[in-house]
């Protein structure tokens, strides 16, 4: 539903005149066959115009019919949609390379176990004035309901949209999303009282007008028990 939706508002403009040219054409028939009804002597001849008639009366009402739909979708409808209705199914970024963990057994011999070094905590991808989290800061630990600050504001803007990955994993769950420019105010909440406590990293996705997707900016948290 959101790609469908996706697809009717960012080409609106190229569906109005293909149903402008529709309707000339459309237009042009019936014109046609109201002359040839007009001249038919015979019968058999009237029943053909009057045929041809109806059906261009109807291709006409179809794309009228149409025309209302897009208008429906794209001016009214599209608009007052949750912003989590044009998000995206969640995929790899390719942009981020793959981090694969290994059990501390494997590192070290006799499979003695050691503690795993917590690497120091930064934001990677941000972008100042453009995309970026400024809170929660990096190694922030945070609870419960999280307001997030921060700013999505880059050229042809979209929507954004922040999703969080337990760390170590590429595995991404969007948690909310926005249509609204903004800088360096609330982006949204979180719950984190919905996922376990832990290490996490956040991002912020901002997609422009025809979809693309910039690179995220992200902000490695840990999740503390409510």
């Amino acid at each position: 539903m959101a790609a469908i939706l996706h697809f009717f508002t960012s080409y609106s403009i190229l569906i109005y005149l293909l149903l402008v040219i529709g309707l000339m054409f459309a237009i042009r028939s019936l014109i046609r066959a109201r002359r040839e009804m007009g001249e038919s002597l015979y019968g058999l001849e009237r029943e053909v115009a009057h045929r041809h008639t109806s059906q261009t009366i109807a291709a006409i009402s179809l794309i009228v019919f149409l025309a209302i739909a897009e208008l429906v979708l794209t001016v009214f409808l599209a608009p007052n949609l949750p912003a989590l209705s044009l998000l995206v199914t969640p995929t790899m970024n390719p942009l981020i390379p793959p981090t694969t963990t290994f059990p501390p057994e494997l590192l070290t011999p006799n499979g003695a176990l050691t503690p795993v070094s917590t690497p120091t905590a930064q934001t990677t991808g941000c972008i100042p004035g453009q995309i970026m989290i400024t809170s929660p800061k990096p190694g922030d630990v945070v609870k419960g309901q999280v307001i997030l600050v921060g700013t999505a504001d880059i050229p042809n803007f979209g929507f954004y949209k922040y999703e969080y990955s337990p760390l170590g994993t590429d595995v991404w769950r969007s948690i909310q999303a926005g249509r609204k420019v903004t800088q360096d105010d609330k982006l949204g909440t979180w719950d984190t009282s919905e996922v376990s406590p832990g290490d996490y990293n956040l991002r912020l996705v901002v997609i422009d007008n025809q979809g693309n997707a910039l690179p995220p900016c992200i902000v490695p948290v840990r999740v503390a028990a409510p």
